[in-house]
């Protein structure tokens, strides 16, 4: 079963969390801050993380960020009790998975988990089909992305979305779609979440961001050959 890193200052928060994720049928462990979490996901075997943003000595978002410098692609759902669009947008371009705002539904915080770990359970099992476009690679088994013979480091999600935009080579593809497919589940949050997440995958992909093409009114489609 997937073991689940709970990170939060509050021990009554952490145990509840542990509580509900356990009768699920998860194993947890627990960290009280950043400092913590990086230290027990340098020993591996994490398969996804809860992380507050409010925390002493190290928050949240901090954590997150050095999460990603160091190349840790372990899912992320933010845990905040800040529900500003900044905030969720904020650890959402930082190379979070999800979010959930406190005081939270702990069936609703289940929910998410598994959809995060179905998702990268279905992204683990998939066939080993590579896509290939002129220097664009997309190794799903491998869960590599090259372009022009150089690694490309992408979180999860960004993983996900390209290999669902690449699958749909020349099809409009709707946000809700988007959302519904990549995400696994009728989420929550809004459009934006697409349009960040879009935003950060073609960062990404040098000359060929411009394969992600924006449709106006109604969402995006990979189109290899609309790159100059």
């Amino acid at each position: 079963m997937a073991k689940i890193l709970i990170v939060d200052d509050e021990p009554r928060i952490r145990e509840l969390i542990t509580t509900h994720l356990e009768h699920a049928g998860y194993t947890c462990t627990q960290a009280g801050d950043g400092s913590a979490a990086l230290a027990a996901l340098s020993l591996g075997g994490v398969d996804l993380v809860i992380l507050d943003i409010m925390m002493p000595f190290m928050d949240g978002m901090t954590c997150l960020k050095e999460m990603r410098r160091r190349k840790i692609t372990t899912p992320v759902i933010m845990l905040t009790a800040r529900a500003e669009e900044y905030d969720k947008l904020e650890g959402l371009e930082n190379g979070a998975d999800d979010y959930v705002v406190k005081p939270f539904s702990p069936r609703e915080l289940v929910a998410r988990v598994k959809a995060v770990l179905n998702r990268t359970l279905q992204r683990s099992e998939a066939a080993s089909d590579s896509f290939t476009f002129g220097g664009l690679v997309i190794d799903q088994a491998g869960h590599k992305v090259t372009v022009d013979g150089a690694d490309v480091v992408l979180t999860p999600k960004e993983f996900d979305l390209l290999v669902f935009l690449a699958a749909n080579r020349g099809l409009a593809l709707s946000r809700e779609r988007i959302l519904q497919k990549v995400w696994n589940y009728d989420y929550y949050g809004e459009d934006r979440t697409v349009d960040t997440h879009v935003k950060m995958l073609r960062s990404h992909l040098g000359r060929y961001r411009d394969a992600i093409v924006t449709v106006w009114g109604i969402g995006y489609k990979f189109d290899p050959d609309a790159v100059k």
